[in-house]
């Protein structure tokens, strides 16, 4: 069995080196590969990515949903495990999955902790060991076996914002889920960026737009409005 990690860019030359480099080295190729979509890059981040030892890929849509489903097409992994280019996983994310995987769960998450010491950083970082679909997010990656993804249609390209919320719903409504207790490390830039309070207040209208199924295009242009932040 093997595990497909994909990963959605947009101008990550910063990090993507090092995430290749690491997804590689702690799943080592015969166990995993990673598969880069990048949707319009207009930094190094492809060279850069196929340096690392990529597969890389460009969609002509800048959009998670399509890069996303793009990047599972082309998986040979048996269990895709899609992970933003901002995020670095548990370093014993392979054996995690497996066990997962044995356990009889087709789909899981990770909780999460950020690269930053702030205290209402690691608070926001608590809840994230909760099961409620609130608490859950792109940030914590995500795996899925490549049956149950096909099964339930993929990630659902109407939208362009919360198309890992919608695609975690239709996973819960079709197998079990898990978060497993262990934390992937995210970046804290968006905060760095924008407030703490500015960032919740967004988080919280958007996702409340989302329950209440306003467009996508709505809601991202909401978001962008109200943050300094893709």
């Amino acid at each position: 069995m093997r595990i497909s990690a994909i990963i959605p860019t947009l101008n990550e030359e910063a990090s993507i080196q090092g995430l290749v480099k690491f997804i590689l080295m702690q799943g080592t190729p015969t166990m995993t590969e990673v598969i880069v979509v990048d949707g319009g890059s207009t930094d190094n981040t492809v060279a850069y990515a196929k340096a690392s030892g990529a597969n890389v890929m460009v969609c002509d849509k800048t959009s998670r949903a399509s890069q996303l489903n793009l990047g599972a097409d082309a998986a040979n992994g048996e269990l895709l495990y899609f992970v933003h280019a901002d995020v670095k996983p548990a370093g014993s994310f392979v054996d995690d999955i497996f066990q997962a995987y044995r356990e009889g769960y087709e789909a899981g998450c990770y909780r999460f902790k950020f690269d930053s010491s702030k205290l209402l950083l690691k608070i926001n970082s608590h809840f994230t060991r909760f099961p409620a679909i609130m608490c859950r997010g792109g940030d914590q990656t995500l795996f899925i076996t490549k049956d149950l993804f096909s099964r339930i249609g993929g990630f659902n390209e109407y939208y362009t914002i919360m198309e890992d919320y919608d695609l975690i719903q239709r996973i819960q409504k079709n197998a079990r889920f898990k978060v497993i207790p262990k934390n992937v490390l995210v970046s804290a830039r968006k905060y760095e960026h924008n407030s703490w309070l500015r960032v919740q207040v967004a988080n919280l209208v958007v996702f409340m737009m989302y329950l209440m199924n306003y467009e996508p295009s709505r809601m991202k242009r909401t978001y962008e409005k109200m943050l300094n932040y893709r």
